[in-house]
């Protein structure tokens, strides 16, 4: 029951035959020289004019090869999809109970997931694994999730005009200061003289 979005360069039918078979769900892009045969057509509304939304749904079988020769039909959903702008993107899946729409919005949310992990990247050390078992993984990319999510939030809740990797790059090089988190992020320099000028204070008697 997980769900693996992917662009169409990696269309491989015996690994999407596998997954199926391990019942994970996944949604692509099918390449424009796909090999296919269409079973059974659902929804056509490729004559109608002006029309947005699902423009077609079918179910299709594949050939599934290994060793270069096909050892079974693989059967998927084929949506062709029109977007409000105007461009037409044709998916498909191996997952026949969503309505084609959700299964469109699913492919659309994997490039904010990709801008999600890119930002991830940029301002934390998620370069490399310190471990190599899933569980070693999935803790450090938690870890990560956890500290990116209490940025977003700190940073909402400053109102700064800083970026998103200039406020990190400011909080990485203080955490041992003892400067108010927020009057920092808000204004840099005029908490940090603040705090300079009243460590500098003489209360001797």
């Amino acid at each position: 029951n997980s769900w693996l979005v992917f662009d169409k360069a990696y269309n491989v039918y015996h690994q999407f035959a596998k997954w199926t078979t391990q019942k994970v769900w996944f949604v692509t892009r099918m390449k424009d020289n796909a090999d296919f045969h269409i079973t059974k057509v659902l929804v056509d509304k490729t004559k109608k004019k002006n029309v947005k939304g699902v423009l077609k749904e079918q179910y299709i079988t594949v050939g599934v090869k290994q060793n270069g020769k096909e050892v079974g039909r693989l059967k998927l959903r084929r949506i062709t999809f029109k977007t409000a702008e105007g461009k037409v993107y044709v998916f498909i899946t191996n997952n026949f109970t969503l309505p084609a729409p959700q299964i469109a919005t699913i492919y659309k949310n994997r490039w904010m997931i990709e801008l999600l992990f890119k930002q991830i990247k940029q301002n934390f050390p998620l370069r490399y694994f310190w471990g190599e078992s899933p569980n070693a993984v999935k803790m450090q990319v938690y870890c990560v999730l956890i500290a990116q999510l209490l940025m977003v939030v700190i940073r909402k809740k400053a109102a700064t005009k800083k970026s998103f990797a200039n406020m990190i790059t400011v909080i990485r090089l203080h955490l041992t200061s003892y400067v108010g988190l927020m009057e920092f992020i808000k204004d840099t320099y005029k908490a940090w003289r603040k705090k300079h000028n009243a460590s500098s204070l003489d209360f001797s008697p």
